[in-house]
């Protein structure tokens, strides 16, 4: 599975669980550990779950591997680890304090989304 398979993958299974705010981020230039961070949130450490789960279920029925998973306990932040890509569901107030936007640079990576992934996408990125 090439890297933009499997980020839009991330995005579909991060959507179907109704995340809000879905972000990418290519880190190739920032670090060697992975090429892409995605970060999104869900209301409830509940749904943070639920969206860690729906993306290692669909990375797993697709082929691909989960290294690991932390977090799961509390759900205030939940990682997903795929290698290639490091998946951070966080719970809005966690999100705003730690602002993971801001580390990774604002190199936010673009892809075509489908017509029901735009509106739960960052208001400008629903082009």
């Amino acid at each position: 599975m090439t890297l933009e398979e499997l980020t839009h993958l991330v995005v579909e299974a991060l959507d179907d669980v109704k995340g809000k705010d879905i972000k990418v981020f290519n880190t190739e230039g920032l670090t060697n550990q992975f090429e892409r961070v995605v970060i999104a949130s869900g209301t409830s450490g509940r749904q943070n779950r639920a969206l860690a789960s729906s993306v290692a279920q669909s990375v797993k029925a697709a082929g691909g591997f989960v290294l690991g998973t932390e977090g799961q306990e509390s759900g205030e932040w939940v990682l997903v680890d795929l290698g290639q890509i490091v998946v951070h569901c966080l719970q809005p107030a966690v999100r705003e304090y730690y602002n993971l936007e801001e580390i990774w640079g604002g190199k936010e990576v673009f892809q075509a989304v489908s017509e029901e992934t735009k509106s739960h996408l960052m208001p400008h990125r629903a082009q």
